[in-house]
Formats: C-alpha cells, structure tokens, sequence
C-alpha cells in the first residue's frame, strides 16, 4: 500500500472513531440523559474498545495477510457503526436508568465493536507498511502521528461543525456508508480478500438499515443540545409539555399563558408576586428559557415587564416559537448562548428578578451554581431584587443543600420551598430556592400557596440551617452537581 494511502485510512478511521464517540451523547441522552456520568461511560467504553483492537488488530495482522485482512476490516467497522442506531433504541427501550449501569450498557451495545475494529485498522497498516525493520520507528511514529490527528480532526469537526448542521442520524449513517465504500475499494484493489469477504459486512449493514426504520426515534426535534419533543396533554385541549430528553421539563397552555401547570412554575408565580408591590411591571433576567412558560407568565400577569431571556440551544427558542407560543418583541427578548458568558454582559443594578431554570438533564449545568455565578446574578440585581432558582434532587439531597449554602454565602437572605418531606430529606423532586439582600416576604409565598391547597413550606431561620447543615459551599474550583445529584453518592 502507498504510504499517502496507509496514512490516509489511519487517519480517517481514527477520525470515524471519535465522530461517532463525539455522537455517542446524543444518542444515549433520550434514554439516559446528559451528566458527567454519561460521558464518563462513554469515553471510557470507546477507549475499551481502541484499546482490545489495537492490541487484537497487531495479532490479527501477524497471522493473516493484511492485504486480505484490511478492506473487510473497514467495511465491518462501517456496518457496526450502522448498528449503534438500532442498537441504542432497541436496549434503550429497557429502560436501565441513567446511573452508571445503564450509561455503561448503551454505551457498550451501541460503540464498543465499532471502536474496537475500526481501532484494528492501524496496526494492520503498519505491517502492511514495515518493509524494513530499520524503518520501524519512523513508520509507525508516523502512523501514530497521523491516527492522532484524525481523531482530534473527528472531534473538532464534528463538535464544532456537524451536530450543529445536521441531526444525530444522517451523521452516523454518513459515517458507516463512507466506511463501507472505502472497505470495498480497499477489498476490491489488494485483491487478496476474495469477493465473498465482502458479503458479510454488506449483510450487517442492510440489516442495520431495515432496524434503524422499524426502530423509530424518540426525537421529535433533535439540537445540538437536546433529544425534545412536544406531547399533547389529552386532559386539556391547548396544554403542551416539553420533553428535553428524559425530562419533563415545561408546561404551556397555548390559550392560557397564565396557567402554571407544574408545581415549581407555581411557587416561581407565588414569589413573583412579592417582587414589587400589586401587578407593577417588573425588569426580569431569565436563565434559560427551555418551554418558555415563565417569561409568557410574567408577560400576561404583569403587563409592561420586560424579560431578557437567556437561552443556550437556538432550536428550542424555533420550537416555542412555532409550537409553544412564544411571541418576541421588545418586552420580551431571547440572547442565544451560554447564560454565564451572556451575564457578564448584563448591567449592575439592572433587574428586579432573576430566574434560573436551566437544566442539562436532571442537574442544572455546573457552572450556574457556584459562588461565582451566584455572585454575578447579585451583581445584576437591584438592592431589593430577588434570585429565584428551580433544582432537581433526591436524598441525601447532596446538591439542593449544597446550592442553598452557596445562596446563603452570598445573599442576606435565603429561603428553601418545597414540601415538608423533601425539606426533611426523605423525598425528592423540585425544590425552589430564593435569595435576595432584601427580607423575603416569607408569609405571602405562604399565604399564596396555603390559598392553592398545596403543601408547601417555605423555610427559612433554623429550618433552614436543619437543611442546609454541613453542606460546602460550590465554588468554580468545586462543583460536583452530578455526583451530589446521585443518590448512590
């Protein structure tokens, strides 16, 4: 084999490994969602696989002539990688959780063959390259070399260019078909493979195709960020929830934007009544916007507020748009990107409420936790301006304890609202958490709750410290939502 076409197909198999493990999240997401530990078993699966086929590929190429090894090789990498489509639904329907279990079971289903035989392709080369023992090292230094730069070429791109182009499907289908039809070339010019070796690989990829038809995807709408779709609520003819993976995340009533379905949009409607005297307008920051069924609500209960919201996933603001309801315009504006870069920009002392409920999965991104953000969001607030956040968690309550002694370390005052049990640790669910420089006025959340017949307590004084308890404070350099979310943790 040529030397350019040796260095070639190491570096674009080592490329395809790491598009389809860069993929891998998006995949496994409507069925595990995205954490830490989803991209802990992903990364870890692939480098299983690269590692037993480098080593097995070495072995493989010593007893069987390369030149009839090679093209099968890349057409069965192709056709394996069209199998982690199907494979992922077909085991996702299983339901195995989103714990490391499940994460390392999709993982497996779906990669780990893939990698390790598209992994086999580089030492096969080599030996087809070594015509002389003195040339070892620069030869395989320099397929080494080239294998690298494929694989931070198959990172780049497909993180910073493909997944925001195109959806998750065509991507990998793009990826096994081009494998397949460089295999056969490769089979059909070394020639020392036998026109059946093909056979194989070419049966496992039709088959792969047919089940990735009958399988259908969980996506109705696929982003860089998000598996979501829109679910008709039969109990209500005009109400609509939002699917961002796996969870529920917003409710909105297309003729009713003062309806608050969901019991944490509630108790945000309870605290936005106390920001500023009777319906007065109120100048809001909102971090994330999601279904955006907070900014629709503020807008009809409070005519004349102004919303700034910030979104990172430009597709859900064109899903709200044309399913969800949601009107633009100068009293409510959407900034698209991460929301701690977009609040550096936003001014002191400009907002008389901000609004955080934005998730990645069932955890709020890390980096919206800390001391620093938390800080930042203070900054932004006016004196007696309030920071009303919404979080997922289960006991031990790790992260919702951690979060509120964050709050406590930078505001005056703070208060947890959620039900007694969870307050006392023995369930789990949302919990909205509100500070402000500024007394919360305590006794009309309640009032307002108490009026609904929810259960709610709003804690503050000596609850509050019972809560909290020895929680550390998050910091930029110490943030493990994920693994205090965990229960297991």
């Amino acid at each position: 084999m040529p030397s350019l076409a040796a260095g070639a197909l190491v570096f674009t198999t080592s490329a395809a490994v790491l598009v389809l493990e860069i993929l891998a999240g998006r995949l496994l997401a409507p069925y595990v969602g995205v954490t830490l530990e989803t991209y802990t078993g992903i990364i870890g699966v692939v480098l299983a696989g690269i590692s037993l086929g480098t080593w097995y590929g070495g072995r493989l190429a010593d007893r069987v002539d390369p030149r009839a090894l090679l093209g099968p090789m890349v057409m069965l990498g192709g056709a394996l990688a069209l199998c982690a489509v199907p494979a992922i639904r077909f085991f996702g329907l299983a339901r195995l959780g989103g714990g490391p279990v499940g994460v390392v079971t999709l993982s497996t289903v779906g990669f780990f063959a893939p990698a390790t035989v598209l992994s086999a392709v580089s030492p096969t080369v080599v030996k087809l390259q070594l015509a002389d023992l003195a040339e070892t090292g620069r030869v395989v230094g320099r397929l080494s070399a080239l294998g690298t730069a494929g694989a931070i070429a198959g990172t780049f791109v497909t993180g910073f260019v493909l997944v925001a182009a195109w959806p998750t499907q065509p991507i990998v289908l793009g990826v096994g078909v081009a494998l397949l039809v460089v295999g056969a070339v490769l089979t059909a010019t070394l020639r020392r493979g036998g026109r059946g070796s093909a056979a194989g690989p070419l049966l496992l990829a039709g088959i792969a195709g047919g089940l990735t038809l009958v399988l259908s995807s969980p996506c109705e709408y696929e982003s860089a960020y998000f598996c979501a779709r829109v679910v008709d609520d039969p109990a209500r003819a005009t109400g609509r929830t939002l699917v961002l993976d796996t969870l529920r995340h917003s409710y909105v009533d297309l003729a009713d934007p003062t309806h608050l379905e969901f019991s944490y949009a509630q108790i945000m409607g309870d605290v936005l009544a106390t920001v500023a005297p009777g319906d007065e307008p109120v100048d809001a920051l909102h971090v994330g916007g999601g279904g955006f069924s907070l900014p629709r609500y503020l807008a009809a209960t409070r005519p004349g507020s102004d919303s700034l919201v910030l979104e990172l996933d430009p597709a859900l603001v064109r899903l709200a748009r044309n399913e969800l309801g949601l009107r633009t315009g100068p009293d409510l504006r959407v900034r698209v990107g991460d929301a701690r870069v977009g609040l550096r920009t936003a001014p002191d002392d400009a907002y008389d409420v901000v609004i955080g409920d934005a998730f990645g999965g069932q955890a709020v991104p890390w980096h919206l936790t800390t001391r620093e953000f938390t800080e930042q969001v203070r900054r932004v607030l006016r004196p007696t301006g309030t920071y009303a956040i919404n979080l997922i968690d289960y006991p031990p309550l790790g992260f919702a304890r951690a979060e509120a002694a964050t709050l406590r370390d930078v505001f005056r005052h703070v208060a947890v609202i959620a039900p007694p049990a969870r307050i006392d640790g023995t369930e789990g669910g949302n919990f909205v958490l509100v500070a402000s420089d500024a007394p919360i006025d305590v006794a009309a959340i309640q009032a307002r709750n108490d009026d609904r017949g929810d259960d709610d307590e709003v804690a503050t004084g000596a609850r509050l410290d019972a809560f909290i308890g020895n929680a550390r404070v998050l910091t930029d350099d110490f943030a493990p939502v994920d693994q205090l979310l965990n229960p297991r943790t």
